[in-house]
């Protein structure tokens, strides 16, 4: 998996990097005409379904908009670098300290990213749609790196969490996101199921939240699998890379890629929408 910093520098934690200085431009210039038009039509049509179903800014509360232009600046500023997360999840490191599963995240699971992720995954809004796929798009351009070939592979919400939302913010995202043409040459196959686990304890037979990191590897070992698509020939052979929306302790990464090893996929790293910070990262500079 080829490291998204620039050269020399493996940073672990963007807020530990140097703001950059650049030029100030307005959000809506563009170089060609079709693209302006297109993103004052999309600012319009926004607006006329404010009139009709008012929102709020799901990060600062301000109305007729899902998220507001300040607040998705600063989204786009905390996904400005994706960087290496792995180091943060304990299920994707071996006890020596070597790395059993890189990881690249677009940004750190805190402020509008956090409250953008969540609302997203409880309602689906489709302007936080756009702004979260354009986030993971880069992060997952910064890890091919050009390489054409590879294959993304999401991992599934569970049975119950589709239930309730009625889609997978997963799937939604990466469907956004393969649109951009930085990530021409690069597929995407839904072949990952979840499965029954047999033997789990009745207190891990929900979701994972509030369990800890042995809890939640016993939740999760054995539940995915890799389907053949017929159409497709499967992932026999093929450079993986697996995607999901949070990282937390890698536990349902690290399923995943056995799951997508079993199937004879080449497992060569993941990434992710936001990571939660490590434990013992040091404080962000003020």
């Amino acid at each position: 998996m080829k490291n998204p910093a620039p050269a020399g520098r493996v940073p672990t934690d963007p807020d530990l990097l140097p703001l950059p200085a650049w030029a100030a431009r307005h959000r809506g210039e563009h170089r060609q005409r079709f693209l302006k038009a297109a993103d004052l039509l999309a600012g319009a049509a926004a607006e006329v379904l404010a009139l009709a179903l008012p929102v709020e800014c799901v990060c600062c509360g301000r109305e007729d908009l899902a998220i507001c232009a300040g607040c998705e600046r600063r989204l786009r500023l905390l996904t400005r670098y994706p960087f290496r997360a792995e180091s943060a999840a304990p299920a994707l490191m071996d006890t020596d300290g070597s790395i059993l599963l890189p990881v690249v995240a677009a940004g750190i699971y805190r402020e509008e990213l956090a409250q953008s992720v969540l609302a997203f995954k409880r309602h689906g809004q489709g302007q936080l749609r756009a702004v979260l796929a354009n986030a993971l798009g880069r992060a997952i351009a910064a890890v091919a790196a050009g390489d054409r070939g590879i294959v993304l592979v999401p991992v599934p919400s569970s049975n119950s969490a589709y239930r309730k939302r009625g889609f997978s913010p997963v799937h939604l995202l990466l469907a956004q996101a393969l649109r951009s043409s930085s990530l021409d040459g690069i597929s995407c196959q839904d072949t990952l199921r979840k499965v029954r686990i047999t033997g789990v304890p009745g207190t891990l037979a929900g979701g994972q939240k509030g369990l800890g990191r042995g809890d939640r590897a016993r939740r999760v070992r054995g539940s995915m699998r890799a389907v053949r698509r017929r159409s497709k020939g499967g992932l026999l052979g093929c450079p993986c890379i697996i995607v999901d929306d949070v990282l937390t302790t890698g536990a349902t990464l690290a399923e995943a890629a056995r799951a997508v090893h079993q199937a004879g996929g080449i497992v060569r790293g993941a990434v992710v929408l936001a990571a939660t910070r490590a434990p013992d990262a040091p404080p962000s500079p003020t």
